[in-house]
Parts: C-alpha cells; sequence; structure tokens
C-alpha cells in the first residue's frame, strides 16, 4: 500500500439508485484490498463485471461496471474483510509501528461492519436492564409463533391461535386479519399506484368496501390511474390520500364523488390528503367535468390537497340534504375554469355555514388562453335553493392569468342570493380588476384584498341583472391606513333646525333640494326636479312629515365617485335616487338599471321619474342600512328619501361615501339656489344727491326673498352720514333706503349696493 490508510468514522456501506446510464459509483470507505469491497445489483452479490480502483485509500475509491444498471435498480458497494490472523509478531522480534497500526486498522474496520450489521437486528432498549430472549430449543418452538408474555420476556405461543395484543397495558389480544382490517387499504384490493396500470376497479371495489365496513380508506403513496369515475359510499368513515388519483376516464363525469344524495347526511366525516388529476386538460366546456364532488357533508373537516385540470375542480353539493357546518382546507386548485362550486340541486337542499382555509386558485399562462375563468363560484340548478348563506374564506389566493387580455380572471362569482359571504386576507395576482361578479341579489359579501397586482382600484362588477349592491370591497394594499376610515359627505343633523321657511306656504332644508313625485309640465333637466322649498311640508318639534308625495335628498357629483351609504333617523323612509348625466338630463330606465342598493331591489317609478327602494328602510326587514351603487352613465344624483305609501316623520339624514373620493355636495350654487338659508344679492348704484334730513331708495332684485325674512344691506364705499335701512316689501325684492342724517345734502359716489337676506 502506498500510504498508511487511517479509517475514520465512516459507515462501511453506501447504496445509489441506478439510471440506466451512470457505470461508476464511488464508495467513501476505505478498503485494505480490492477483493474487499462486496457489490450487489438489486440485493444479489455480482462475482465480476466491474472494477475497483482506490484500494488502500483512506479517502475510499471507485467502482467501474462494465455495463450500466438499469433504471430504478439498487446498487449497493459495502466493505467486507476477512477475519482472519495473517500476520505473527515475534517474541524479540522487532515491533514495527506501521505494521502494528495495519493490524489495528483492520480490527477497527471489521468492528465498523459489525456495528453496520447489528443496526438492522431486533435488540433490547439500552435503557432496560435483565429480561429472557434466549430462545427455546427447535424441537419447544417448532410449528409456534415467536410473542412476549407480561413482563415482557421471549415466549412461544400455539401458531393456531392467531391472536396478538398490543405492546401496552390493558391490551386486548386480537387477530391479525382483524387487526389488518381496522383501516382498509386500496392496495389490499389490487391496487398498485404505478401511474400506468388500470387501478379502477380496484379503487371501486376498495371503496365500496369501506361504505360496507364503515372503515376509512387509505389510498397510500403512488400514482393511481383510473378510465372510470369513483365512488366512495357515505357510510364510509372517510378517505385518506397519500397518492394521487390520475383521471383518464370519460368527460362529463366526476372523477371521485364523496358522498351519497337524496336525504343522506353525510355527517362528522374525515377526508384528508385529497389528490385528483387529469389525465388529459378538460377543455372547459363540460360542467359535468369535475374533479372531486363532495355531496350533503355536515360537520365534517375535508382536505384538498390538489385538484388539477377540471371544468370544475371541486364541487360542494346540496343534494336532496344539505351541504353545511364543515371546513375545507384547500390547497393547489390548478387549471380548472371554476376552482371551487359552491352548488345546490334541488329545493330542498341547502349550501352554508362553510369555513374555507387557504386555496391556490391558478390558471397557467398557457391554459385556455381565450376563455373566462373564475376562482370561486356561488351556483344553483334551475329551481334549486338558491341563499347560500355564511361562507368565510381565510387567506385564498387568486393567479388567474387574465390580466391585460380580453378574458375574465375574477375570484369569486355570484349567481345566486348568496349572504355573508367574507373572504380575508386574499390575495389576486393576474385577474382582471374585479375581485368578485355578482349576476344575482347576492348581498352582505365582504372581500377584503391583502395584496393586488390591480392596485388600488378593485371593485365588485355587478352585471344587468344583479338587483342588489352586493358587497364591499375593503383593498387593504398599501392603502390599509386609509380604507379604515370614512369619509362624510354631508349631514343634516335636525331637520327642524334646518327648515326654512321660503314664503307662508313652502318650505325647504339646508343642504337639501325638495322633490316631488309629480312634477307638472314636461320636466327634462335637474333644475326641474329640484326645489328650494314646497309646499305640504308638516314641520314638528324634532322634524318634518313627509306627505302628499314629497321626497328630500342631497345633490351629488357622481362623475368620479358611485358608491354612496345612506344613513336615515325616521319612521320608515324609502330610498330614492334621481340620475343625470353630464349635461344635467334626466336619465330613465332605457339604459338599464342605474341605481344598486345593498339591502333591498331598487325599481324604477315612471310618474316621480326617480328610483325607488321595493321596501321601506326598516330594522324588520333588514333594510334600515342601504348602501348604493351608480352606474358610470350617472355624473349627478340626489340621493334622499321620499313618501311612498304613508306619512311618516324625518328627523335626521347623513350621506358617506368611500374615503378614496371627496364628492362635491350640489347646493347653494348660483345656478343651483337650493338648500342654503343665506341669500345674498348686490346691484351697481350711482345714487342721486340727498338732501339733508332726505332719503333716496333702490330696490334690489333677490329671488327667495320673502316678507318676513331677516335682510341687511350695505353699500361699498365709505357712507358717512347715511344710513342703509333695508326691507322686504315684495317677493324676491329687497328695497334699501338711505337716510341722510346729516345737517348737509350728501352727494355720494357710484358704487354697490350688497343685501343679505337670512330666511326665517
Amino acid at each position: 500500500m502506498a500510504e498508511h490508510i487511517r479509517i475514520g468514522d465512516v459507515a462501511p456501506r453506501v447504496q445509489y439508485l441506478g439510471d440506466g446510464l451512470r457505470t461508476a459509483f464511488t464508495y467513501p470507505f476505505p478498503i485494505f484490498l480490492a477483493s474487499e469491497l462486496e457489490l450487489r445489483l438489486d440485493g444479489v452479490p455480482l462475482s465480476g463485471g466491474y472494477s475497483v480502483a482506490g484500494a488502500g485509500s483512506s479517502e475510499g475509491g471507485l467502482v467501474t461496471l462494465a455495463a450500466a444498471p438499469a433504471e430504478g435498480s439498487t446498487v449497493t458497494l459495502r466493505r467486507r474483510i476477512r477475519v482472519e490472523r495473517s500476520t505473527d509478531f515475534q517474541d524479540n522480534g522487532v515491533l514495527r509501528a506501521r505494521t502494528l497500526n495495519d493490524e489495528l486498522d483492520r480490527i477497527v474496520a471489521a468492528l465498523q461492519e459489525q456495528r453496520e450489521e447489528l443496526s438492522g437486528a431486533l435488540r433490547q432498549d439500552p435503557a432496560e436492564v435483565g429480561g429472557a430472549f434466549t430462545l427455546p430449543l427447535r424441537t419447544a418452538r417448532a410449528n409456534r409463533v415467536l410473542g412476549f408474555d407480561g413482563g415482557g420476556d421471549l415466549v412461544v405461543l400455539p401458531r393456531e391461535s392467531g391472536l396478538i395484543g398490543a405492546p401496552f397495558p390493558g391490551a386486548v389480544p386480537y387477530t391479525v386479519e382483524d387487526k389488518l382490517a381496522e383501516q382498509l387499504s386500496a392496495r389490499d384490493f389490487g391496487a398498485t399506484g404505478d401511474g400506468v396500470t388500470e387501478d379502477g376497479p380496484a379503487l371501486q371495489a376498495a371503496m365500496n368496501a369501506a361504505g360496507v365496513s364503515g372503515k376509512a380508506l387509505l389510498i397510500g403513496e403512488g400514482s393511481f390511474r383510473s378510465s372510470q369515475p369513483l365512488t366512495l359510499p357515505g357510510a364510509s368513515a372517510g378517505l385518506i390520500m397519500r397518492g394521487s388519483i390520475i383521471y383518464a376516464g370519460p368527460a362529463g363525469q366526476p372523477a371521485l364523488t364523496i358522498g351519497d344524495g337524496g336525504s343522506a347526511r353525510n355527517a362528522s366525516k374525515l377526508h384528508s390528503g385529497l389528490t385528483v388529476l387529469r389525465a388529459n386538460q378538460s377543455d372547459w366546456e363540460n360542467e359535468g367535468d369535475i374533479g372531486i364532488l363532495l355531496r350533503n357533508h355536515d360537520a365534517s373537516i375535508i382536505e384538498v390537497r390538489r385538484v388539477e385540470g377540471f371544468s370544475i375542480g371541486i364541487r360542494t353539493l346540496g343534494d336532496g340534504r344539505g351541504f353545511e357546518d364543515s371546513t375545507l382546507v384547500l390547497g393547489r386548485i390548478v387549471n380548472n375554469r371554476i376552482g371551487l362550486d359552491v352548488h345546490t340541486a334541488t329545493a330542498a337542499a341547502w349550501n352554508t355555514s362553510i369555513r374555507y382555509h387557504g386555496g391556490h386558485f391558478a390558471v397557467g399562462s398557457t391554459t385556455h388562453v381565450d376563455k373566462d375563468r373564475f376562482g370561486v363560484r356561488f351556483s344553483a340548478a334551475p329551481g334549486a335553493y338558491v341563499a347560500h348563506n355564511r361562507h368565510v374564506f381565510d387567506a385564498p389566493n387568486f393567479e388567474l392569468n387574465a390580466e391585460g387580455r380580453p378574458i375574465a380572471g375574477i375570484p369569486f362569482l355570484c349567481e345566486v342570493s348568496s349572504r355573508a359571504v367574507i373572504a380575508r386576507d386574499m390575495r389576486m395576482e393576474g385577474c382582471t380588476g374585479f375581485v368578485a361578479r355578482h349576476t344575482g341579489p347576492a348581498q352582505d359579501h365582504v372581500y377584503e384584498v391583502a395584496w393586488a397586482s390591480q392596485g388600488y382600484m378593485v371593485e365588485i362588477e355587478h352585471a344587468s341583472a344583479s338587483t342588489r349592491l352586493g358587497g364591499v370591497v375593503r383593498a387593504l394594499h398599501q392603502a390599509a391606513a386609509h380604507r379604515e376610515a370614512t369619509r362624510e359627505v354631508a349631514s343634516v343633523p335636525s331637520l327642524r333646525a334646518a327648515a326654512i321657511r321660503w314664503n307662508a306656504t313652502e318650505i325647504g332644508f339646508e343642504k337639501l333640494a325638495c322633490l316631488s313625485s309629480n312634477v307638472s309640465g314636461s320636466p327634462a333637466v335637474l333644475h326641474d326636479f329640484v326645489f328650494p322649498g314646497l309646499d305640504a311640508f308638516e314641520l314638528t318639534n324634532r322634524g318634518v312629515m313627509l306627505t302628499g308625495g314629497r321626497a328630500l335628498g342631497f345633490i351629488v357629483d357622481a362623475r368620479q365617485c358611485r358608491d354612496f351609504a345612506l344613513s336615515v333617523d325616521a319612521d320608515a323612509p324609502r330610498l330614492v335616487v334621481m340620475c343625470f348625466d353630464g349635461a344635467n338630463n334626466l336619465l330613465t330606465d332605457s339604459l338599464g338599471p342605474l341605481v344598486l342598493a345593498s339591502g333591498q331591489s331598487v325599481v324604477w317609478n315612471p310618474t316621480a321619474r326617480w328610483w325607488q327602494g321595493a321596501a321601506d328602510m326598516t330594522d324588520e326587514g333588514l333594510s334600515r342600512l342601504q348602501a348604493l351603487r351608480l352606474s358610470p352613465a350617472v355624473a349627478t344624483a340626489v340621493i334622499g328619501v321620499a313618501r311612498i305609501s304613508t306619512d311618516y316623520e324625518l328627523r335626521a339624514l347623513r350621506l358617506n361615501c368611500d374615503p378614496r373620493h371627496a364628492p362635491a355636495l350640489m347646493y347653494g350654487l348660483p345656478d343651483l339656489p337650493i338648500g342654503k338659508r343665506d341669500l345674498v344679492a348686490e346691484l351697481a348704484w350711482d345714487p342721486p344727491s340727498i338732501a339733508a334730513g332726505g332719503s333716496t331708495q333702490v330696490n334690489v332684485p333677490l329671488p327667495g326673498a320673502r316678507p318676513g325674512d331677516f335682510v341687511q344691506a350695505a353699500y361699498s364705499l365709505s357712507t358717512s352720514g347715511a344710513v342703509f335701512l333695508s326691507q322686504i316689501g315684495a317677493q324676491d325684492v329687497v328695497t334699501v333706503t338711505v337716510w341722510n342724517r346729516s345737517g348737509a345734502a350728501l352727494d355720494l359716489s357710484a358704487g354697490t349696493v350688497r343685501v343679505r337676506v337670512v330666511k326665517a
């Protein structure tokens, strides 16, 4: 040997997996001779067909085979030293260090081999002392099985008893067959899981057995290919999957159905690791092409690890009975047109009160690039139950690859009257600009977006058939602090204090426009419909009584902000909204629905020419709090309440909006003199010379001025010696009298007379 070997603490065995190409394999332990390296291929020792290099080196060496081992085969290299004494030290002879070290190295190498072999043997725990583990004589142990007695010592048992017991106090002995049948395995029925063999019949047989026995079924590691749809009966205790089902069966059918339909209640089930992959990507044309169909589950826990390649990835189904009060843990839901479909099939079924955790809803960048895709859909068959209530999603992730494409990639699609759908801490990547599309009367949805590639402007899309303002978006992405605020557009905290008596019969209110349900003539623009005051308003101690088709509302600029919330203190108010375009022309229902409300439908009133709520705003009807969304066609809106079916007292009105906007409240403008208690006007005037003690007058036109109003007058120049007095002698005119109180004639220069009227 060229050098002295150093024996390190390295296991004298190493194993490789063949790939069909590799022929050279290293061994990291030292050997003394090439003949001391043993090579095994798939456990069988080879006597030739390879060469060994590196014998005598402390770092090991290399084994080279003449032919590469097949893919998947095992190649085992281990050191096998002959245990023999090949040298002898002579009495009084020379004891060389190298010779002594070589002998000691062989001893250490042999001990390493023994330790390696003993590591795979049955042995007593080092913490235990004593015990009887000596085998009985051959005749005493023939045709018997080894076991352990109550003290843990070795004992032989009659072979025909077939009983075993768990090594714990109080354990009851029972047969091996019973032990193995505690949980069924798909492999017990012939399933291979090699990804090639047809495992469908074996899987279905295993599922049928689980249903008959009421036990859970284990589908172990591997890929189980099936060309037939599979069904796990509802009587089974559950399904545990560590591998995956590869569905290669006909389209238009669920690949895996779990649970019974009809009146069955599949309660208290535990399904974990569910993984169903379609062998070929679905064309997304057939909605019967479903990965996992879960029927009528109640009080169950379901974990879906992965479902991929279907038109609908997962469908939870109320079918004859309901799907309710369960928890779904969601993993990767990929390349499905609809990731999760919350569905009902009959009028007597329901789908409600479900908790969802996680879920990565994704579509690949090359998958059906011309087709819409959705993460979660709420749907129902024709005539089925549609009130899907209280579904809570925690931290779902949507990566739909639709941004910048002429297709829809939207996390939520709501086609029913779902209520209280809450999605928290969502992520939107590559989606279109809508967090949800509502096509029906969905309401009370809250979508909290923690991150979105779209930035701030994430909205809810309300289709033309939608009859509710279905929810709210809380876009926290770089705007959390700002989002937690709301912006007050206008407030009239006391209608009684805000009342303005325009004349003997007409009353108006600060900041508010007065409306009538029956405007005479041919009104067409905003100014034809809004008035500073009207008759038939009856003031009370705390507010105003709306009678005779009267209404009050705020006029707001809706060009940028389309979302508002109206708060009302009244007995039973009725919501009304009038809509106008950018030229102040009235918008009718010819453009379709222009207004959506959160808690009720909004209908068009052709006589009053406004949109009004279908019901009063009451606590009993769950319609007291109303949020509104206006169509993009609306540039100006009048938002308020009206008397529709009965008189009622109105005491306070407040209007709020999304804090991203600060829309203008339109009142008291030169071309819109409504809702303002103070009226002002001015007139250029060159007064004549006024004799001592004399006076002169000038009339200043001021629309809205009525006898009995408070009035003031002033002049733009110095008026030493003159007193300006004002009064309203006739409607819409303020008479200003200038009295010369000095003892000499007074000649004022030309200036401007200004008057101010305060309505009572």
